[in-house]
């Protein structure tokens, strides 16, 4: 037997084993809207530094000073700039304007895509689906030269800005092509108390992901709730 054949091959790789992210920029596209807002304010409020970006740089910088916490405010160019990692949660009907405006300036960033495209009807929300199969999807076809990941879809706005709730008890389905891209993403939820990243496979799955969030608002009306998803067994 060779050295070769009994040389011992290295443990797996610990999936639970994630980077420490606490050093990098977080920037929020649809910063002042509900969700971004929430997402901006709890990544703060967990010691990230946080800039939200805005169409319009003051509108931007009046709702980073109401979150406090650190966070500032800058028109969507600059936070994509100043940003190590982008969360884009900018309205569905504004999300390839939005990216395709900030192509250059998101080129070899982390981009974390959060949209839902969801329609609403008298029978309430339903998904619709892009042609390019997904919000995620799309994005990576107007950004070739960003990493794009998915993740975040699935947290109540309303307990994202309640300062009074210490901690969310829920998981965020992470969706991405480089494991070390979605383990970054999985670290960002992981900061935020009561909040795990759960890899959820690569961006073709990210259709269901994001039309699942129909099902949420279904579930959320009929019992008067602000319900996320746990993933068992992991």
């Amino acid at each position: 037997m060779t050295s070769t054949d009994s040389a011992q091959k290295p443990a797996p790789k610990d999936p639970w084993d994630l980077p420490d992210v606490s050093g990098l920029v977080v920037g929020v596209l649809g910063g002042t809207g509900d969700q971004g807002r929430g997402l901006a304010y709890r990544l703060a409020r967990a010691g990230q530094k946080v800039i939200i970006g805005s169409r319009a740089a003051e509108r931007a910088r009046t709702a980073a000073d109401e979150l406090g916490h650190g966070v500032e405010g800058a028109e969507n160019a600059e936070c994509a700039r100043r940003s190590d990692v982008v969360i884009v949660a900018v309205p569905w009907d504004g999300h390839a304007k939005t990216l395709e405006s900030l192509r250059e300036e998101l080129s070899g960033k982390l981009v974390v895509d959060c949209v839902n495209p969801l329609g609403f009807d008298k029978k309430g929300a339903y998904a619709l689906k892009p042609e390019e199969g997904s919000a995620a999807e799309q994005a990576a076809a107007l950004l070739p030269q960003a990493r794009v990941a998915a993740a975040f879809h699935h947290l109540s706005a309303v307990l994202l800005q309640n300062p009074e709730i210490e901690q969310i008890d829920t998981d965020v389905m992470v969706l991405g092509e480089e494991r070390a891209d979605v383990e970054i993403v999985q670290a960002l939820a992981g900061r935020i108390p009561g909040m795990r990243g759960v890899f959820a496979g690569r961006l073709r799955n990210a259709h269901q992901v994001e039309s699942l969030v129909a099902n949420l608002i279904s579930v959320n009306r009929r019992y008067k709730a602000h319900a996320g998803l746990r993933v068992t067994d992991v």
